[in-house]
């Protein structure tokens, strides 16, 4: 933002480091939450991955596995309503017609929730290999 000095002049402020660093670590808070969640529906093999240095779209994904269609719905419900709570309101949702899978997107989070079928067909941790993995 802009900042207009006594003089009149105009300066960009310094830096937006210290601000993409506070979004980061709120979008990581938000995603280790997201992968509680999960867990607490007993999605199997959940993983957090901080993708925020690989692309500029988000910054994790939380990747579990369902056993079945209706725990996958209940998985993904469950950590809507997390969200929500939390100030994060679900932004768009793909895939619960699918049964294999569904997709949330919640801006700087991202929850993908597969059968193990649809988790080895679309790998997701190869796709992104890269990713720094976090203990949550």
């Amino acid at each position: 933002m802009p900042v207009v000095s006594p003089t009149g002049s105009v300066s960009r402020s310094r830096s937006k480091a210290p601000d993409r660093r506070a979004a980061i670590a709120r979008s990581r808070e938000l995603a280790i939450l997201s992968a509680r969640s999960c867990d607490d529906f007993r999605g199997k093999d959940t993983l957090v991955l901080d993708v925020s240095h690989i692309t500029p779209l988000f910054d994790y994904f939380v990747i579990t596995t369902g056993t079945n269609p209706r725990q996958i719905r209940a998985i993904a419900d469950g950590v809507e309503a997390t969200m929500k709570e939390h100030g994060s309101p679900r932004q768009s949702v793909d895939g619960r017609d699918s049964g294999n899978w569904i997709v949330q997107d919640y801006g700087d989070v991202v929850l993908h929730v597969f059968t193990p079928e649809g988790r080895s067909q679309y790998d997701l941790e190869g796709l992104w290999g890269d990713a720094k993995r976090v203990d949550w």
